[in-house]
């Protein structure tokens, strides 16, 4: 008499380095997607003298229209790049120079960025000299402090001057904070001194909103006020405490599918009642970035620290979700001029009703650009970015030296 062994159920491994960036790359394919239907919804969302009318006049449908993924590029962002400042803070190790760490920030946003607004602003302004300041203050990422011209040339570019701020910012702060922790014997010591320095930059966004709003009665549209970066800093805050808490617990504290799955969604629905209920007049309206980025910090844990991947998981990592998100920064950058070339060829319709064909035929004219932009332009120039190791030396004089990371 033969027996057969009846084999053990296998264990689904933990998520790896690669499964992670594919869920980083989902998340940037939906953020961009995402953006691009928040501005065909402006375009479309017209006012007068009885008020507001969207192009699809219910609220439950329109708060998830409307939803603001910004901060989500923003706590992302800074989560990435403040890992490696962490793990040298609290775990010791080297950190890249800071260089280096710029160089390769320059060779990744610039060459595009450039190129798309010296295309844009040279359509716009035939007649030299034009609008010399714009174009200034656009190529010196100043136009976030220019009431005026915040939105000229490339309307959504306004967060990437935010975004050269935080990269400045952080050259300065991780350093410091890796030099503070080094004396600190107990780790427990340097994780609470990181932690406190991303609480205290967290709370700066909320005391600024909060003088300039309810102390001074400055105005939701002085944009240099609600825009700069004392306002809109939890994003980076967050995503940065993200990175202390993840370096903080190593391999421990990663939410089993039972737990990961539920609070996704319960983030999910919270970011949406904030975009229900962000309404001018309310609180959620006035504190909505701080209160957005905190939610998509914690939707980030939930999701790269997942041990067993959940239908969210695979979801995120679906072909064509991540192939949007390997050119999201170019249909970032480029959905805005597609869009309004096509409203003055007139090829986009002219009544409100018309809103779902625009959101199509813009997503039909800008993914392609994109997918070129992303191809011709920022993957030669992302090379560049690999020229060089994490002391600056010529990468090509050590080909022991491990690829290099985003």
């Amino acid at each position: 008499m033969t027996t057969t062994a009846t084999p053990a159920p296998a264990t689904p491994a933990p998520a790896t380095g690669r499964s992670r960036a594919s869920d980083l790359d989902g998340l940037r394919g939906l953020a961009a997607l995402s953006t691009v239907l928040f501005h065909v919804w402006q375009q479309y969302h017209r006012y007068d003298a009885a008020g507001s009318h969207p192009p699809i006049d219910q609220p439950l449908i329109g708060a998830a229209l409307s939803f603001e993924v910004i901060d989500l590029f923003f706590v992302m962002s800074a989560y990435l790049l403040t890992l490696s400042y962490a793990r040298a803070a609290i775990d010791g190790g080297a950190t890249r120079t800071a260089r280096v760490f710029l160089f390769r920030r320059a060779v990744r946003i610039l060459p595009l960025y450039v190129l798309a607004v010296l295309t844009v602003w040279a359509t716009r302004n035939p007649d030299l000299p034009g609008d010399w300041r714009d174009l200034a203050e656009h190529l010196t990422f100043t136009h976030l402090f220019d009431q005026r011209r915040i939105f000229y040339t490339l309307g959504p570019s306004w967060s990437l001057s935010l975004e050269v701020c935080f990269y400045l910012v952080l050259v300065v702060l991780g350093p410091l904070a890796v030099r503070a922790c080094r004396p600190l014997r107990r780790r427990g010591a340097r994780i609470a001194v990181c932690a406190a320095g991303c609480a205290a930059l967290y709370a700066l966004p909320w005391v600024w909103i909060a003088v300039a709003h309810h102390g001074l009665g400055v105005p939701h549209t002085d944009w240099v006020v609600y825009f700069g970066p004392a306002a809109r800093f939890g994003g980076f805050a967050a995503g940065m405490g993200l990175a202390v808490l993840t370096t903080a617990l190593g391999e421990r504290g990663r939410p089993r599918r039972a737990v990961a799955l539920p609070l996704t969604a319960a983030v999910l629905a919270a970011l949406y009642a904030l975009s229900l209920l962000s309404a001018p007049e309310n609180a959620a309206f006035t504190y909505y970035h701080p209160l957005a980025s905190a939610l998509w910090a914690v939707l980030l844990y939930a999701t790269l620290r997942i041990r067993r991947r959940t239908v969210w998981n695979r979801f995120l990592t679906a072909r064509w979700l991540t192939l949007v998100g390997l050119c999201s920064y170019s249909l970032f950058i480029w959905h805005e001029p597609v869009m309004l070339q096509l409203h003055r060829a007139g090829l986009l319709p002219a009544q409100q009703a018309g809103f779902p064909l625009a959101v199509l035929l813009v997503l039909a004219a800008a993914l392609p650009v994109a997918w070129l932009s992303y191809w011709l332009l920022e993957y030669p120039a992302g090379l560049l970015g690999r020229l060089k190791d994490g002391r600056g030396r010529p990468r090509e004089f050590y080909p022991e030296a491990p690829p290099a990371t985003a």
